[in-house]
């Protein structure tokens, strides 16, 4: 199967420091993916590879043909994945402002009926969890429900060093163990998923919104 990381920070400057902490975090995450899920196709979608336009304009709404190259590509991707691993830190109690505006451009047809994961963290004691609470109802209005597990990495750059590696004196096998609980849950439920579409086209059953929000509408 196939599963995109997406990265939700592209603050690289500080104060505070280390800037771009979910490097470390999202390397670690691609180590143990790598190495315990190696049948599984792995790509990192860093969204500050994707420096968007002032101005809001989803891929959607381009006329065919007319989309940015890199809209284009990305949404490509996310039509042929099987789950996705959203990696945030946490502002104010939310998810990332760039990871929001980046899955925002992509309509829900894209994502759904195929799982995701949540991993947050932070440089404090919380790990981001209170993002993470709020990325649910987020992934699920995509479409992309969240596995129940969760993973949150406080004090990550206590954690990690800048290569994704362990610092002195932290078990990587423990924490693979711990990302493995989440990542599990994901492999089976996007098997499950991929083996249901193949033989029921969900699109079908339930119509996606197309053109107009009254398409939602009770009669």
């Amino acid at each position: 199967m196939k599963f995109l990381v997406f990265l939700g920070t592209v603050r690289d400057s500080t104060p505070p420091k280390p800037a771009r902490l979910g490097v470390r975090v999202v390397e670690s995450i691609l180590a143990c993916l790598q190495s315990r899920y190696e049948e599984h196709e792995i790509e990192l979608i860093d969204a500050l590879d994707y420096p968007l336009e002032a101005v809001f304009k989803p891929h959607f709404a381009y006329p065919k043909s007319k989309a940015p190259s890199e809209l284009n590509h990305l949404a490509e991707k996310i039509e042929n994945a099987d789950g996705f691993v959203m990696v945030s830190p946490e502002y104010n109690h939310s998810m990332s402002p760039a990871l929001a505006n980046l899955l925002n451009h992509f309509g829900s047809s894209l994502f759904s009926y195929k799982p995701s994961a949540i991993v947050t963290y932070s440089a404090g004691q919380w790990g981001g969890m209170r993002a993470a609470v709020a990325m649910r109802t987020f992934l699920s209005e995509l479409g992309c429900l969240p596995v129940s597990a969760m993973i949150h990495v406080p004090k990550a750059q206590e954690v990690f060093k800048a290569n994704g590696n362990p610092q002195a004196g932290e078990d990587q096998d423990a924490w693979f163990d711990y990302f493995g609980r989440t990542l599990n849950q994901l492999v089976w439920w996007a098997q499950a998923a991929r083996e249901q579409r193949a033989q029921v086209d969900p699109h079908e059953l339930v119509r996606d919104f197309r053109t107009h929000p009254s398409e939602r509408n009770a009669p």
